[in-house]
């Protein structure tokens, strides 16, 4: 059935020249909240107060969007083009992104390639959080990563768009050289 053709998408076919796609995440999925509960507490933040419209509590709790249902949406419409998919969850990009890549590649991500939510700036700028802390404690508004061939990638943005999610082109596949980092953020 759908669920076995998910597992079986495990990465191995990933190669130099593939493209990354990122999903937007609708905040910080479980991930970092010790971090942030942190931030919150040395910001003296107003958890009642409004944040771009909401309370600011419900933007930081905001359930984890789940991409099962788009994926084999796409899967279906699409057999084959899907080589790889990572949830960016129990941790940021860069430590979650590796665990779909071949050894001998690299993901590298363009970050202007999508935008950081508010919700990302208000803790980075709160908490003096570094670039590369974030990146890997946060999804950084990237709930999964995507990969597919360069030909398919517009076509699998558009079918995810259509989906109902919002998805970006946020990178490249490329030979990794000697044992650098899985995925770099540029």
């Amino acid at each position: 059935g759908a669920v076995e053709k998910v597992d079986i998408i495990d990465g191995s076919k990933i190669v130099p020249g593939d493209v990354v796609l990122g999903l937007a995440s609708s905040g910080a999925h479980s991930n970092g909240y010790s971090l942030i509960r942190k931030i919150i507490e040395r910001a003296g933040a107003d958890m009642d107060a409004a944040f771009h419209g909401r309370p600011f509590r419900d933007v930081v709790m905001e359930p984890t969007r789940i991409y099962v249902k788009p994926m084999l949406a796409v899967m279906q419409a699409m057999p084959g083009v899907v080589m790889g998919m990572a949830h960016i969850t129990g941790g940021g990009i860069t430590e979650n992104v590796p665990r779909v890549l071949p050894a001998n590649v690299v993901a590298e991500l363009r970050r202007d390639s999508w935008e950081l939510p508010p919700v990302f700036q208000w803790l980075q700028t709160q908490g003096r959080v570094a670039d590369a802390e974030m990146h890997r404690v946060f999804n950084c508004g990237v709930g999964m990563v995507v990969v597919v061939s360069a030909p398919d990638a517009d076509r699998t943005v558009a079918q995810l768009n259509a989906a109902g999610e919002t998805a970006w082109v946020i990178g490249d596949i490329r030979a990794r050289n000697g044992d650098e980092a899985q995925t770099l953020l540029a």
